[in-house]
């Protein structure tokens, strides 16, 4: 199921909703709207009275919401790794040298390559150099620690970076029963969080990180339908 993703400029509620779709999906967001037989969820972004995302789903699609309260500003800085604070790397690779990549790795792994693509827009905006304040690497941001973990020797190299963030967001898929919400904010936020919460934590920057690759993700295969349409028509 993908989910359609806007932008708006709702007010910000300051307790956060962790609502759970029919799906499986697990979501955090400030606030819900009723339009007609669609509901509204509002996702909370770091600055709460900045542009904020939001995503529509059917009404019968959610079926348990929960308050919880927002984590302290320093957990978020700690844990979260996502693409706001990054270094100026500019090294880039070619769209055919990328696509050729992420075949590769999601062949390997199983995983959609447009969902491996959507995660390195979100950590890395595909540079190969990119670093971020707390010294995550290339271009889906690993970790030294963890790319150690992974046999990564070199984060730096873009088809050993991208094999060993497949491998490790393939490992998180499979903790997570292939909830991908739910492995891509322990991609961000680390899997202690999501277990400590039972799921997505209520930490805005990785409500804001798991929404930004879900729309990109949504971004893809829209076009990708569309390009079809057009194809066929001919």
């Amino acid at each position: 199921m993908f989910f359609a993703l806007a932008l708006a400029l709702p007010p910000m509620a300051q307790a956060a909703q962790h609502v759970t779709l029919r799906n499986g999906f697990e979501l955090d967001c400030t606030r819900q709207e009723s339009h007609g037989d669609r509901v509204r969820l509002y996702l909370a972004t770091k600055d709460r009275t900045n542009t904020t995302n939001y995503m529509d789903v059917a009404s019968d699609a959610v079926v348990r919401v929960e308050t919880v309260p927002d984590a302290p500003q320093t957990m978020v800085t700690e844990q979260a790794h996502g693409s706001e604070a990054l270094s100026t790397g500019s090294t880039v690779l070619t769209k055919q040298e990328m696509n050729t990549i992420l075949a590769s790795a999601g062949a390997e792994h199983n995983i959609d390559a447009d969902l491996l693509a959507s995660v390195i827009k979100a950590e890395s905006g595909g540079r190969v150099r990119a670093v971020s304040r707390v010294g995550a690497q290339g271009l889906m941001q690993l970790m030294p620690t963890t790319a150690q973990q992974l046999g990564v020797k070199d984060a730096f190299a873009p088809k050993e970076n991208i094999d060993g963030g497949t491998a490790y967001l393939d490992m998180l898929l499979t903790r997570y029963n292939n909830n991908a919400a739910l492995a891509l904010a322990a991609y961000n936020a680390g899997p202690a969080a999501v277990d400590r919460y039972h799921g997505i934590p209520p930490y805005a920057e990785t409500r804001a990180y798991v929404a930004r690759v879900i729309r990109e993700f949504n971004r893809r295969k829209r076009s990708a339908a569309f390009h079809e349409q057009v194809v066929a028509s001919k």
